[in-house]
């Protein structure tokens, strides 16, 4: 880990950022406009502490919001390493679906503390984006999602998920709307013929075992 300016940072000073991230990641999901001074307080930092390491509300939220992202991302290389790509693909976004349900205070937070940012539904160009394209080379390669899919193209198609009110009964929604959106991928797909929607070939045997 390192500072602004790039120098890494002490071993104590590591640990009061860490400290921070965490305390605010549970505070800012429990309410977008809980204080700073109470994430310091309760992370057990001084006030000059907590700006040295986050000057200013918009820092500390965007922070915590690329580590968290992070995160998820790092589960699309995990889910590929086990899975056949378009099965990885699925999971992957149910993973992100559970990460946007459970974190919505965290998106509140984003939201009120910088417009220029959006919500969890602009994923930018960072991790995300980047677990995104890996997840889509692979089913392209594999011929399990029609061609030439980007990742904006992803991110429209599942901006519905970012409507779904997460203190409702949330999981059913989401999982038709990402098994419609995983049926657009595949519609067109070299290799579609002979898979069936769940990952089985039309005889029934799995992909693992075809």
């Amino acid at each position: 880990m390192h500072d602004e300016k790039g120098a890494p940072l002490r071993p104590d000073a590591q640990r009061n950022r860490e400290r921070i991230l965490d305390v605010a990641l549970a505070e800012l999901t429990r309410a977008a406009d809980v204080p700073l001074s109470t994430i310091a307080k309760k992370a057990g930092v001084g006030q000059g502490t907590f700006y040295r390491n986050f000057p200013n509300r918009e820092a500390l939220v965007l922070e915590v919001y690329r580590h968290e992202m992070q995160q998820v991302a790092d589960t699309a290389v995990q889910l590929l390493g086990t899975r056949a790509p378009d099965r990885a693909l699925r999971e992957w976004m149910d993973r992100l679906a559970q990460y946007a349900m459970a974190k919505a205070g965290l998106a509140d937070a984003l939201r009120k503390s910088t417009g220029r940012h959006g919500s969890l539904a602009r994923l930018g160009h960072g991790p995300v984006t980047r677990a995104v394209t890996l997840l889509l080379n692979a089913n392209e390669r594999a011929g399990t999602i029609r061609p030439g899919l980007t990742p904006d193209d992803f991110v429209l198609a599942i901006a519905g998920l970012w409507q779904i009110d997460p203190h409702s009964d949330w999981q059913p929604r989401a999982k038709r709307l990402l098994d419609l959106v995983m049926d657009g991928l595949r519609s067109g797909a070299p290799g579609a013929a002979g898979r069936a929607p769940d990952g089985a070939t039309t005889d029934g045997a799995s992909l693992e075992g075809s």
